[in-house]
């Protein structure tokens, strides 16, 4: 449940109008980028720029916010596919969701950037809670069979960030993530991967 910053929870009126700034906000910063102001937040949410800044004094506040939800969101979305009946489809799928969202992220980091707020300090509770997710979806895909048995987290991660950045400089990421993924999945004559292990 969403809070005010004195702890008390939001009326639901006022927790839908956040969630529809969020949502405008998300939207409005991956189109424009940096440029964005919130006075086209509250106006693509419906809104009064008033009520965006009642739930977001600044505009930085509101990027860390945008930030932070999109992460919560991927890493809820990892933790439901980690019961998936197929686990490589988790995991791939999961991984081009993660790089669909690099436009978003970029944006918003750039901004935050620019505004001199690390966006890894304002995302820190977030961050770990997607590796983790991450992890988890690869751990199911490798027992599956779906994905290499030498490849760990760190070498997923390093993979993602540097194709969401390309992504979200480039866009058309489609070729990109075919040859990633070709080179994620098992080669041919590739050991099984109990045998991997022992």
């Amino acid at each position: 449940m969403t809070t005010t910053s004195s702890g008390k929870p939001l009326r639901a009126d006022a927790q839908r109008n956040r969630a529809k700034v969020l949502a405008a906000a998300e939207d409005v910063f991956a189109a424009r980028g940096t440029s964005a102001s919130t006075e086209e937040v509250a106006r693509r949410a419906g809104v009064g720029i008033g009520t965006v800044f009642r739930h977001f004094p600044t505009k930085e506040s509101l990027l860390e916010a945008v930030l932070v939800a999109l992460l919560d969101r991927l890493a809820r979305e990892a933790r439901e596919l980690a019961s998936a009946t197929d686990p490589g489809a988790a995991f791939f799928g999961f991984f081009a969701r993660v790089v669909s969202q690099a436009a978003t992220k970029q944006a918003v980091t750039e901004a935050l950037a620019e505004a001199g707020v690390d966006a890894r300090e304002a995302t820190g509770r977030t961050g770990p809670d997607v590796k983790d997710a991450i992890g988890t979806l690869l751990e199911r895909a490798q027992r599956a069979g779906a994905v290499r048995a030498d490849i760990g987290p760190a070498e997923v991660t390093a993979l993602l960030a540097g194709i969401s950045y390309a992504a979200g400089r480039a866009g058309g990421s489609d070729d990109v993530l075919r040859i990633a993924f070709d080179g994620l999945r098992p080669r041919d004559g590739e050991p099984d991967q109990e045998a991997a292990r022992r």
